[in-house]
């Protein structure tokens, strides 16, 4: 018996990467799709979609599923009738927060986004409410492996970077949309390729959240990314190391 509850967990956690990983695939896939119909499907010229196709290889994602979402994305396709639609809104303590979504029913997907954010302490804002307070810009991850943390500290002074953060094992750089591809190649060609990249809304501002309400800001923001429309959620909250330790605890 205790075998066979064994392998009943480990199928159980198996499903489970499974879901998470097909939801993923379906993910980027929208992307890369809306990013050829809007810009065609040369890579070179179309950054977005250079973009799209970066975070699906750094994702393991199939180059037959790249390959059918750029056809998608070049045809007319009924599947592939999706528009981009941007909402905005505030969380518990005033977080600000970014939803990016590729929907084919405008309608319900604000329905169930107002919804998730009624039920979980937050407003849902006007479009521009809160963005005027983020940049869109690259972000590229560099695994510190890779090489000498004093090469890529000065590679990082010498680019042309907005802003950098350093974590346990990577440096993640920010960049100008206009720099983002010259310098994930430059990256590749000093280094290797870059662990993962990406554009993103990035905050000028961040706020700190009180101990009362961050783990209502984590579920509205899990809600939001679980909702199937939603392809990005980006917010200006920061918690302190003193509240990360006593909700870990």
């Amino acid at each position: 018996m205790a075998g066979h509850s064994k392998f009943k967990n480990i199928m159980h956690r198996k499903g489970a990467q499974d879901r998470m990983r097909a939801k993923l695939f379906s993910r980027l896939g929208r992307e890369i799709l809306i990013a050829t119909k809007i810009g065609g499907a040369e890579i070179d010229s179309n950054i977005r979609l250079r973009s799209a196709i970066n975070l699906a290889k750094s994702a393991n994602m199939p180059k037959d599923n790249i390959a059918r979402a750029i056809k998608k994305g070049e045809g007319i396709d009924p599947d592939s009738n999706y528009e981009e639609v941007r909402y905005e809104g505030y969380g518990p303590s005033g977080a600000a927060i970014i939803i990016e979504s590729l929907t084919n029913n405008k309608n319900r997907t604000a329905s169930e986004i107002r919804t998730i954010f009624n039920k979980n302490g937050g407003t849902l804002g006007e479009t521009g409410s809160v963005s005027h307070s983020f940049q869109k810009l690259g972000s590229i991850t560099i695994e510190k492996n890779i090489a000498k943390e004093e090469d890529i500290l000065n590679f990082i002074v010498e680019s042309d970077s907005v802003d950098f953060e350093e974590n346990q094992d990577s440096f993640v750089i920010f960049c100008n949309l206009k720099s983002y591809h010259s310098l994930i190649q430059k990256i590749t060609n000093k280094f290797n390729s870059p662990k993962s990249s990406e554009i993103i809304w990035k905050s000028k501002i961040n706020i700190n959240i009180e101990k009362d309400n961050v783990e209502k800001l984590i579920k509205l923001i899990n809600s939001l990314e679980d909702n199937e429309d939603v392809q990005s959620v980006s917010s200006n909250f920061e918690i302190s190391e003193e509240i990360m330790n006593q909700l870990t605890k």
